[in-house]
């Protein structure tokens, strides 16, 4: 895509700050950032992660990647340029969301770690939680309720994630969850017990 600066523009500082927020809703702003394959429980496990937060009395919300893209980035398809514009713009939203002192989570394939790390650098440090959600391409196949895989197969999908496009797996996340072997209710458990170690809720 082609980038635009805006021109005359100011930052402006606020009198709220991010510290203050979180003294108010008593937590941690956060992006957990799940990341995987297509079809690899993302969404069902940060959607259920939010739920479990929700009942702890946790200010949270899920970004979703197909729900962003009807409405934010519906102007995006798949090509390489407009998958970076896409985790860019979602990178910048989930920014917000922790400076509010939200605890946000992001569904989106992001495939390329030059993307994610520029998500990384964007939040505060120590507030980007990458969670690799791990799963071979016949798991993913099973559980395509869609057909995506399919049609991506036979040519009727193109730029799909795992099949004609990259999917770059990150090197060091901070979690892991083995979407092969583990039940949601393992994985959902798994990302809570990181936050709960890490004095986030």
């Amino acid at each position: 895509m082609v980038e635009k600066r805006a021109t005359n523009v100011t930052w402006h500082e606020y009198k709220i700050k991010r510290e203050d927020r979180e003294k108010l809703l008593k937590q941690k702003g956060v992006l957990l950032w799940f990341t995987g394959l297509s079809a690899s429980g993302k969404s069902t496990i940060a959607n259920q992660v939010c739920y479990e937060l929700f009942k702890l009395g946790k200010l949270t919300y899920v970004l979703d990647g197909d729900n962003i893209r009807h409405g934010l980035n519906k102007n995006l398809g798949f090509s390489p340029e407009d998958r970076e514009e896409n985790i860019r713009r979602i990178a910048e939203v989930g920014k917000l969301f922790v400076n509010a002192g939200i605890i946000a989570s992001t569904a989106f394939i992001s495939p390329y770690r030059k993307d994610r790390d520029f998500a990384r650098e964007l939040v505060v440090k120590g507030r980007f939680i990458e969670i690799f959600v791990k799963a071979s391409i016949e798991t993913c196949e099973n559980r395509d309720q869609k057909g995506l895989y399919k049609k991506a197969k036979i040519g009727e999908i193109r730029e799909f994630t795992g099949i004609s496009a990259p999917y770059e797996e990150p090197l060091n996340p901070e979690i892991i969850l083995d979407a092969n072997r583990l039940t949601i209710n393992e994985e959902v458990k798994k990302v809570l017990d990181y936050l709960k170690d890490n004095k986030i809720i």
